[in-house]
């Protein structure tokens, strides 16, 4: 009897509940209404109400959590394509060298490349409309190049080595965005791969790439240092491929949400094989879902810094006029039961992100020791039952701080001000024919090319004409350095960024801890 009470009692003040709530709902949209009503017919001037609920959504949500936000029709486009995992336009990296649009490289399988437009080309107008010298800005130009599939626009190019203006007739198409920067074999049997975000494409641009190796993999170093998340079943699609049948990878709930279990399936690719996981303070939500998983089933070892601590899940909710908000809707939980979000102050974003400069000046960046978590957030893996923690990101195995060796004011300040990127087209757009017929494959060029002494004080000299004042003794520090991301990008202009990675990882010491911690018996 007291059972049937209590559970009727529940239905009860459930029903009365839910009542007060449709009540207050009717009452905001009444309330605000109204008060829409009077400034349309009592302000004293003319009034922009389109902006004044825009505004009006932007503020209601930022009373929410970080996460929750307002997307207007242009911003929902935008944020779509890179998730997608493609757009629609003409298919080239480019760069405005000079005040002028410069192709850095056509996209691989784009329509351009298709045609025969190449790395250094320079375009001069777009369907008869002069754009060189006019000040043109990136926005600019993804107006003119991009649009429908099955659109023509035609460009006039000028190519070095070429006396005549090239003109192209280019049918815009799908473009993809790849979330794979690189994929390569580190020594036989163990492979590298770096993901910049989770998209839709992901797990088949791995497979891919994977088949590409001819042979399958006995080791694997997955590196998500600065993957911001992305697509979420993305993130349980590549977890997945990890595990054995029958494995929790991860769930969501919150209050309109109902418990949500993600169980891995039998289809994975690389169930058995040693692996490691990068990650650190720019890992957040689907990276910290897969590495949250790796982690709990002790599947691997996780490397680097505590990463962001992002475990809100969203759904994107249309409105009336094609945009939309982003909401959040659940809380998503590791295989162990952790949640990784960081606390939050509701109406407080600004807070919420300086976490992040905070783990630098508070020395955790630097040092284990200085990061602390409450014992209330213990939880311990399901296999070996070692110690880890929640809510607050997740905390790697073995710790990483962040490496300072070739550090200097100087070269942070080139590197922000775009300077040696700049140089490196530069360069490349007077060299780049030589090396191509010097270096025809990556091998080649990887070893024998050198960065002298010649080119590295053009790298200074121009760094000094674009305002960058010389400093011997930071110059001294970060020279290694320097050279070393030098050749990188000539090696990503002549290929691709899977050869950056290459380059740069040697001197990696998160990577090379991995490729020590793989290769241990």
């Amino acid at each position: 009897m007291k059972k049937f009470l209590t559970v009727t009692l529940y239905c009860v003040c459930t029903i009365i509940l839910q009542a007060q709530t449709s009540q207050d709902l009717q009452k905001g949209y009444e309330k605000y209404g109204r008060l829409l009503y009077y400034i349309n017919s009592h302000y004293v001037d003319t009034a922009h109400i389109h902006k004044l609920v825009e505004k009006a959504m932007v503020n209601t949500l930022r009373n929410l959590d970080p996460h929750s936000v307002y997307l207007s029709a242009d911003d929902v486009k935008a944020a779509n394509e890179p998730l997608e995992g493609n757009f629609e336009g003409i298919g080239v990296e480019f760069n405005i060298l000079s005040d002028t649009l410069t192709v850095v490289s056509p996209i691989t399988g784009g329509p351009s490349e298709m045609l025969g437009i190449k790395a250094g080309d320079r375009i001069i107008t777009v369907d008869g409309k002069n754009i060189a010298g006019i000040g043109l800005k990136n926005t600019d130009v993804y107006k003119m190049l991009r649009g429908p599939k099955g659109t023509v626009v035609k460009l006039e190019i000028v190519r070095k080595g070429v006396t005549e203006v090239l003109t192209f007739h280019v049918t815009r198409d799908k473009i993809p965005i790849f979330s794979l920067d690189a994929a390569y074999e580190v020594q036989p049997g163990l492979v590298y791969v770096r993901l910049n975000r989770f998209s839709m494409t992901t797990l088949q641009e791995i497979k891919d790439a994977m088949a590409k190796l001819k042979k399958k993999p006995k080791k694997m170093i997955l590196d998500l240092r600065d993957n911001a998340g992305g697509v979420l079943q993305a993130s349980i699609d590549l977890a997945n491929q990890f595990f054995d049948k029958g494995y929790l990878l991860v769930y969501n709930e919150g209050l309109h949400w109902p418990k949500t279990m993600e169980i891995s399936t039998d289809e994975g690719f690389f169930k058995e094989g040693k692996l490691a996981v990068l990650i650190d303070e720019g890992s957040a939500s689907a990276s910290e879902i897969v590495a949250g998983a790796i982690q709990d089933w002790d599947r691997g070892t996780l490397i680097g810094r505590r990463s962001f601590g992002k475990g809100l899940v969203q759904q994107l909710l249309p409105l009336t006029d094609g945009s939309q908000i982003r909401l959040t809707v659940a809380r998503y939980h590791t295989p162990t039961g952790r949640a990784i979000q960081r606390p939050y102050d509701a109406g407080h974003i600004e807070k919420y992100y300086d976490d992040l400069y905070k783990r630098y000046s508070n020395g955790e960046i630097y040092s284990k020791d200085s990061i602390h978590f409450p014992d209330s957030l213990k939880y311990y893996t399901l296999k070996d039952k070692r110690l880890v923690y929640g809510g607050g990101g997740i905390m790697p195995d073995v710790f990483m701080p962040l490496d300072t060796t070739y550090y200097s004011v100087y070269f942070s300040k080139m590197v922000r001000m775009g300077l040696l990127y700049q140089f490196v087209l530069h360069y490349m757009d007077e060299n780049r024919a030589a090396l191509k017929k010097r270096y025809e494959r990556f091998a080649d060029f990887d070893k024998k090319y050198e960065v002298g002494e010649a080119l590295f004080e053009a790298l200074l000299s121009y760094a000094e004409e674009h305002k960058l004042p010389r400093n011997n003794d930071d110059i001294a520090i970060s020279a290694p350095e320097m050279k070393l991301i030098l050749k990188a990008y000539i090696a990503r202009n002549l290929w691709s960024t899977n050869e950056y990675f290459e380059i740069v990882n040697r001197r990696d010491k998160v990577f090379q801890k991995a490729v020590e911690i793989l290769l241990t018996p």
